[in-house]
């Protein structure tokens, strides 16, 4: 849905947002939509590309973005709804996920009373939620905790962040996907043990396709191990 407001009118609306987040490429705000509490993602223009193609190349990643989310929704993984894009601002309105990430859970293992049952609960969601991605030909691209929410009052997993997210049906992309996710879990949560086993069961349980893409995930897990040894 496009909204109907002019340029004008949402740029001042966007100044008065709450920033909550900035990254490389967009900034997040929280803001309310209808009434309802949300999220507002800007992609911002880059400087040092030519505007009429930075506009482009801006509003193509933004459709692509909401595309790859609803994809997601219509496989059955959770994402925050997506309410509105604005071409004009390039800008995507999406509900408010009440919940706390799956990496700030996974640092409080051990220590805070966060227990094995629990930590082999979020593995299994993972899990299979990735192998309904790639099963239905999506690759996130950016597999990390802090993308991965657990929602307040259902213990559900939801995944966010579908920026670099693009369609494939290609075991090597699905493998890299998978590798992206592991790297993150052996430098970030390594007190929790190796719980990107517990996400391959449950990916390998879920996924029709697993066979194909474990092959090349031994592939892209040896060319990493090279790239570290070369430096």
């Amino acid at each position: 849905m496009v909204t109907d407001n002019s340029p004008a009118e949402l740029a001042m609306d966007v100044e008065a947002l709450l920033l909550i987040n900035q990254g490389a490429e967009a900034r997040v705000f929280e803001s309310s939509f209808v009434g309802r509490r949300s999220i507002i993602k800007e992609r911002f223009s880059k400087k040092y590309r030519h505007p009429s193609l930075d506009s482009k190349l801006t509003l193509k990643r933004l459709n692509a973005e909401a595309r790859c989310m609803t994809k997601a929704r219509k496989l059955g993984v959770r994402t925050p709804l997506l309410y509105s894009v604005d071409p004009l601002l390039h800008t995507l309105t999406l509900e408010y996920v009440d919940g706390v990430s799956v990496k700030d859970i996974f640092l409080q293992f051990g220590a805070n009373g966060i227990f094995q049952e629990r930590l082999d609960d979020i593995s299994s969601q993972i899990g299979d939620a990735i192998a309904k991605l790639h099963d239905g030909g999506l690759v996130h691209g950016d597999l990390t905790t802090s993308n991965m929410l657990m929602e307040k009052g259902t213990n559900q997993l939801v995944l966010i962040d579908f920026g670099l997210s693009f369609t494939s049906t290609l075991p090597e992309d699905k493998a890299v996907d998978l590798y992206v996710l592991e790297r993150a879990l052996l430098s970030m949560h390594s007190s929790c043990g190796n719980v990107m086993d517990r996400i391959l069961a449950a990916y390998r349980k879920s996924s029709k396709q697993w066979s194909s893409t474990w092959n090349k995930l031994a592939q892209v897990r040896q060319r990493g191990r090279k790239r570290t040894m070369i430096g």
